[in-house]
């Protein structure tokens, strides 16, 4: 069986190439082709957290703000220590005119890691408030 691969690396590449597409669809500013690719991934990946910030990310870019936080939602809990996930989700509140709910999100990613773009998202949204 030497040099055969088995049907598992099969599926492991299409998934994995269909990721690249994904991710390649988000960099060149089409976030709704993006999600959609990412999402039959995720399908196929359920806890991969990578894929899933991805997936966030492109609703978040398209406007689909309730899927964004659904995803968003999945993977503070599931890691509570990922900042970026949590600034995320804060931001996607934010967008949704929930600034008193976005706030403690965007707090603790400010506090976990020292972004400039967490910090002016903490002043805006507490002016909101």
């Amino acid at each position: 069986m030497r040099g055969r691969l088995s049907p598992l690396h099969w599926f492991m590449n299409d998934v994995m190439a269909e990721y690249r597409r994904g991710v390649l669809y988000f960099d060149a500013g089409d976030p709704i082709e993006a999600a959609k690719i990412l999402a039959t991934v995720l399908d196929e990946e359920p806890g991969n957290a990578e894929v899933r910030l991805w997936l966030a990310r492109a609703y978040f870019a398209s406007a689909q703000l309730h899927r964004a936080e659904t995803h968003l939602r999945t993977l503070v809990d599931r890691d509570p220590t990922d900042h970026y996930a949590h600034h995320l989700l804060g931001r996607t509140l934010e967008r949704q005119n929930k600034p008193r709910e976005a706030l403690p999100f965007l707090r603790l990613a400010a506090a976990m890691a020292s972004v400039p773009d967490y910090a002016t998202a903490v002043q805006r949204v507490e002016g909101a408030c």
